[in-house]
């Protein structure tokens, strides 16, 4: 790794192992290190504090990348959550009783959801999701859904494919195989897109008396058009769906809750993990009494739900979260970095489209060869430091100092660019394999 100037021997040597003992290399799709640059991108981390990661090899980094994917809200290791937890296990992490922090954290997010009344937690925000729609079908006693957005791996979701291969292209990743799906559950899931309105109501229309929930991310990469959530919420009403919104990735990003707050809707129910625990593995389902009460008629049941630590780091984030006033910030710092990306993209020539709100921000250069462009962004800004791709998730941990400092590395990366793509030379300039696109087997 000469030519990248980082010592890189220990991460690529553990990925070369990782591949041959773990499916797929990761166990998440988004940290895989070949949708970056396989090759070049470091893969694991030996230490993370504050936005600093430290590689195998002992490379220090700023991440101005993917926070953790949205999980790291206030940056890694935050000293006040990390307390929490540590006093969690002092007291004892598991035993024959539940912990009282269960309690707590209830009526914590009810008090934040007025119209919520009931909680369920689990630790991930995939089987959270299964969570809410297991919910409601047991109270509608309906089987099909519609939804709109990413919702994670479970069968319920990706059985969209099984009709269609790809249904799911448009709502984040392309190409998902639903090989292990059964094909019973052909017909029981169908997407329509944000702020498409009548593709939901042809939906409704093609189902009526069939739906057992709408399911919606409330925002992601824009925001609704007016009237979109409103007509949303009635049509749940009018077809008798449950209305369940998943702020999995939107939740504490525009506030200390649910972005659906401020977005002005009520939904039935409303799915939170990622930001929630800050890194530690929480989730929660929220919901009306009514429909929440119908959990006790099917059997959703897990041991390590009922462990504290989860708990205990979800009740210290969002009191931090609430005391810090975290959304400004995050919403402050997305702005800073894609009025950034603009003027750098204008400065140099390089095509660029940026989206998303401000605390989930992205970009995609619009050139012929996107990937590889893509991945020599990410090879160069390695060189100054940075953790860096197409995506920003801002963390409260993230200071001016580390935005002027990442958008002057952006400076310097987008004018090679632009000249690797004058001289049409940027699959040279690579020292790494090309990012891939979609799901793809590793091989």
């Amino acid at each position: 790794m000469k030519r990248l100037g980082l010592n890189l021997t220990k991460s690529l040597a553990l990925q070369k192992k990782a591949k041959g003992l773990i499916p797929g290399m990761t166990q998440l799709l988004s940290k895989r290190p070949d949708r970056f640059s396989y090759g070049v991108w470091p893969g694991y981390f030996s230490r993370a504090k504050g936005v600093n990661v430290w590689d195998l090899d002992g490379n220090k980094y700023i991440d101005m990348s993917i926070g953790g994917i949205g999980a790291n809200v206030l940056g890694y290791g935050d000293p006040d959550v990390d307390q929490a937890v540590l006093n969690a296990i002092r007291d004892g992490t598991s035993c024959s009783l539940n912990c009282p922090e269960e309690v707590e954290l209830a009526e914590l997010l009810c008090e934040l959801h007025p119209w919520a009344k009931m909680v369920r937690y689990a630790r991930t925000g995939g089987e959270a999701m299964t969570i809410a729609v297991r919910i409601a079908r047991a109270h509608t006693g309906l089987d099909k859904i519609a939804f709109c957005g990413y919702h994670g791996w479970h069968d319920w979701y990706l059985s969209a494919n099984l009709g269609n291969e790809n249904a799911l292209g448009e709502h984040l990743i392309p190409g998902l195989n639903p090989t292990g799906v059964p094909r019973s559950l052909t017909g029981t899931a169908f997407p329509f897109r944000y702020n498409r309105i009548k593709e939901l109501e042809d939906i409704v229309s093609k189902y009526d008396n069939e739906l057992a929930a709408i399911v919606m991310e409330p925002i992601r990469n824009e925001y609704p058009k007016e009237g979109f959530l409103d007509k949303v919420r009635k049509i749940a009403d009018d077809s008798g769906a449950v209305f369940i919104v998943d702020e999995i990735s939107a939740g504490f990003r525009l506030n200390s809750g649910g972005s659906h707050l401020v977005l002005g809707v009520t939904p039935d129910m409303a799915v939170f993990s990622k930001a929630l625990g800050n890194g530690y593995p929480i989730a929660a389902v929220i919901g009306k009494g009514e429909i929440m009460e119908a959990a006790q008629k099917t059997f959703i049941s897990s041991t390590n739900w009922t462990e504290r630590i989860g708990p205990s780091a979800a009740l210290a984030t969002i009191k931090k979260h609430q005391k810090n006033n975290v959304a400004e910030h995050l919403m402050a710092k997305g702005k800073q970095i894609q009025n950034g990306w603009k003027s750098l993209s204008e400065k140099h020539g390089v095509p660029l489209e940026v989206t998303g709100i401000p605390p989930l921000s992205h970009f995609s250069f619009l050139v012929e060869e996107i990937l590889a462009v893509r991945s020599l962004f990410v090879q160069l800004m390695l060189t100054k430091g940075f953790l860096a791709t197409n995506i920003f998730y801002p963390m409260y941990a993230h200071t001016e100092n580390d935005v002027d400092s990442y958008l002057g590395a952006v400076d310097s990366a987008f004018a090679q660019i632009s000249e690797a793509l004058y001289r049409k030379d940027v699959k040279k300039r690579l020292i790494g394999q090309s990012a891939i696109a979609g799901f793809k087997r590793m091989t």
